[in-house]
């Protein structure tokens, strides 16, 4: 659905070009590519052309598949007949010209954060954008969720629009990062969980979310299965290159990082690093981990010895900035294990970055590993070198096998 991963580090550059200066002495135009790279705006609009905002392909979501509109200034397929009211409208309040609601897959929940000055200046930026004429078809959710009229309702019971206030009690950095995290690069639709009208569960910002059989790491500060344990300079090299002492990024978010934080400022990376350390969160209690001498650790540690030590270390150590760690990994623990199933079952790659545009990529194992296998394999590397998760039963394995297929 998505350029290769190969190629994000391309299509950032010529879609959105370069960020280094300050963002304030920015021209309007300016400011809002600079915006439009921290919302990371072609990872989903990116037309069939593979370097326009021309959208149509489907975004997935628990209500069925949303065509995602094109955004480009053409006047008939895309947005080129919006004003900028009408733009400031559906960023502030999800509401369309014709005054029908969008859907949340569009993460106006976040946006609605953004001042009208910086929504003018998206809107500017995108009125420069070559027009491409691509007709999307907007209506493609099964009823009874196709009828829009009951956004009304969800909005009323999971939205508050309002524009972000800074805290006068908190740095400059930490109100700057709060902007970026909570607004444009609307972290929390992915890495919130939600509740069964698809809104954020309460309490539990930030702490993790399963979508499109991925799992969005927990990115709060618990040192155990969140970023608590990182350094500032480590989630800037993170954000920056993909990759640091203690993970790689992969999935969705290396297409994140290659599209939007690999294009941002150094202060603005710093930024967020400072916010998602300082905001806090409440530490997770660890499960007791399983005894290495329970026999599906005892399997799985016969099949990591064959299938991943080569790479990966005997002590899960991995190798710095190339091979990712396991020994007290974040992503290992957290616990959904679908993110790490999925490595296992189909394999990944890193993300190509300017400053690091080798992607290294994991072979996928599940054309011979039955779901015993995996399962097993799984449960030892989230219990093994002190790490503490639940075990992973073979049923999930099949169960993510079969949706994979699927797609």
């Amino acid at each position: 659905m998505r350029a290769p991963l190969a190629l994000a580090a391309l299509l950032g550059l010529l879609c959105m070009g370069t960020a280094r200066a300050d963002p304030d002495n920015f021209t309007e135009v300016e400011r809002g590519r600079y915006l439009a790279r921290a919302g990371d705006c072609i990872a989903c609009h990116l037309g069939p052309d593979r370097q326009s905002l021309a959208g149509g392909h489907r975004l997935e979501t628990p209500f069925g598949a949303i065509a995602v509109p094109n955004i480009t200034p053409d006047a008939e397929t895309g947005i080129g007949s919006w004003s900028a009211d009408d733009f400031h409208r559906a960023m502030h309040k999800g509401v369309r010209p014709d005054g029908s609601h969008l859907y949340p897959a569009f993460p106006y929940t976040a946006f609605t954060r953004l001042s009208r000055q910086d929504n003018d200046a998206i809107y500017a930026y995108l009125r420069t954008l070559e027009p491409v004429r691509n007709a999307v078809d907007r209506d493609t959710l099964p009823f009874p969720f196709n009828i829009r009229a009951l956004m009304g309702v969800w909005n009323w019971l999971n939205f508050t629009p309002g524009e972000f206030r800074p805290d006068p009690q908190r740095s400059a950095a930490y109100n700057r990062g709060a902007y970026l995290v909570e607004g444009p690069a609307h972290c929390g639709l992915c890495h919130t969980p939600r509740n069964l009208l698809g809104g954020d569960k309460d309490g539990q910002h930030l702490r993790g979310g399963a979508l499109q059989d991925w799992f969005a790491p927990n990115i709060t500060a618990d040192r155990r299965v969140g970023i608590g344990g990182w350094s500032e300079d480590e989630m800037v090299e993170y954000l920056r290159t993909g990759r640091n002492t203690h993970s790689a990024a992969s999935g969705p978010m290396a297409e994140v990082v290659s599209y939007s934080t690999s294009r941002m400022t150094e202060p603005d990376l710093r930024a967020i690093a400072t916010y998602l350390r300082e905001r806090g969160a409440a530490a997770e209690a660890p499960p007791a981990p399983l005894a290495a001498e329970e026999p599906r650790m005892q399997a799985g540690a016969a099949i990591y010895a064959d299938s991943c030590a080569a790479c990966h270390r005997g002590n899960g150590m991995g190798v710095d900035r190339m091979f990712p760690r396991l020994a007290g990994s974040a992503l290992v623990q957290q616990g959904d294990a679908t993110s790490i199933l999925r490595m296992i079952l189909q394999g990944g790659q890193a993300a190509a970055t300017p400053l690091a545009p080798t992607a290294p990529a994991m072979p996928a194992f599940g054309w011979r590993m039955n779901d015993r296998q995996v399962a097993d394999v799984a449960t030892y590397l989230r219990n093994a070198w002190g790490n503490a998760a639940p075990p992973v039963a073979p049923e999930r394995v099949g169960a993510l096998r079969e949706s994979l297929a699927g797609r």
